[in-house]
């Protein structure tokens, strides 16, 4: 592909996230100011491998009426990828039968068909190591990070993060005083398999009594500990933040117990046991339920789980996040006019740069051990699932 950009494309990655259109809108006015058109592309990278799937054959041109009346926050004008791999894609064969076929070189044949120069894609961790190997083959391309989890490597601050943030706390401020009115504990599962960012800041914000994540392993009977603390105080309720990748200190690795027949049963025995690993979580709520049946066997009080799942992901974006979205398709067309290829835009606070790929692939980002939010929740006398 030139090096030289008068034609660029931008793409959306899997999930919906809020405000996803501030992005497309940002990447638009910035290319528009420079004399670039600017080409949409339908659900990821369908409108391009699959053209006959969409009235408008799978692409939109962002014209500036289009941009001028686009509303940044909205989040579906281009719909996103839902499996379109382009090196795993579903095709029926002639027997009949479904297999996988790459198409990442028909992709790029195509890009370069529809004379784009460039690529902007909108991504999770996952779509960051898509776009690696299409660049590898010859995309030019620029990434901007997409995470609810803010777990992708080498930026501060990914996309959609810090609206999942404030719609989790609203959650669990409303979770509390569900469980201050029933005198309960409530345990909230939030996203997070392998970072704990989310379930952190916001247990925080809220001063829960405990916060379990994936980086330190909890041990319930110390969590136990300072509920009763804080409960014989005189305070009739309990608040616990636990990510669905939080961990339990003892388990093997690879355990799988076998649920009891009778789950009333199970949560009034002793001797109870449940799907547990390394990882609590085996699939949404399993965190919940887990840590909540293990505390109300150590409990007089009554526990009850709570999900909040993918539900953080709607609604309308936060302020900071739109104003993200905007400066991050900004950055990108700017990565583009200074001749960067290959590279994700990165928020390393004041500043916005441009870090390769090949630095933010496999990868998370997980809370450090000495990190001023830990410190934080340990002077609130928030207890993070054993002692630090």
């Amino acid at each position: 592909m030139s090096t030289k950009t008068r034609r660029i494309a931008i793409n959306v990655g899997a999930g919906y996230f809020p405000g996803l259109n501030a992005v497309v809108k940002g990447a638009a006015l910035a290319a528009g100011n420079l004399g670039w058109e600017v080409v949409g592309i339908r659900d990821g990278f369908r409108g391009l491998l699959q053209r006959d799937y969409s009235t408008d054959g799978g692409l939109v041109e962002l014209s500036p009426r289009i941009i001028e009346n686009l509303d940044p926050a909205g989040g579906g004008f281009l719909g996103q990828a839902a499996r379109v791999d382009p090196f795993h894609v579903r095709k029926v064969n002639e027997d009949g039968m479904v297999e996988e076929v790459d198409l990442s070189d028909d992709l790029v044949s195509m890009a370069e068909d529809e004379m784009f120069d460039a690529l902007i894609s909108v991504v999770g961790g996952r779509g960051l190591s898509i776009l690696y190997k299409l660049h590898r083959k010859g995309l030019r391309t620029v990434c901007i990070p997409l995470s609810i989890e803010n777990d992708i490597a080498a930026t501060m601050v990914s996309f959609g993060f810090n609206s999942a943030l404030s719609f989790t706390i609203e959650m669990l401020d409303r979770t509390r005083q569900a469980a201050q009115s029933a005198r309960r504990i409530g345990v909230v599962e939030v996203l997070g398999d392998q970072s704990g960012w989310l379930a952190l800041q916001a247990g925080i914000a809220v001063v829960a009594d405990a916060i379990l994540i994936p980086e330190i392993p909890c041990d319930l009977h110390t969590v136990a500990a300072k509920l009763k603390e804080r409960m014989y105080l005189g305070r009739p309720y309990g608040l616990v933040v636990v990510a669905e990748g939080a961990r339990l200190a003892g388990k093997p690795q690879g355990r799988t117990d076998k649920p009891s027949a009778n789950p009333l049963k199970d949560s009034l025995s002793p001797g109870a046991t449940g799907d547990s690993g390394e990882h609590i979580i085996q699939r949404s709520g399993q965190a919940a339920k887990t840590v909540a049946r293990e505390l109300q066997l150590m409990l007089p009080e009554e526990t009850y789980p709570i999900v909040l799942g993918p539900l953080v992901c709607g609604g309308p974006p936060t302020a900071v996040d739109r104003q993200l979205g905007l400066a991050y398709g900004a950055g990108a067309v700017e990565a583009l006019n200074a001749g960067e290829n290959g590279v994700m835009v990165a928020f390393q606070p004041p500043d916005i740069k441009f870090v390769p790929l090949a630095e933010a692939i496999n990868k998370v980002r997980t809370v450090p051990a000495d990190s001023e939010f830990m410190q934080i929740a340990k002077s609130l006398g928030i207890c993070l699932g054993r002692e630090l």
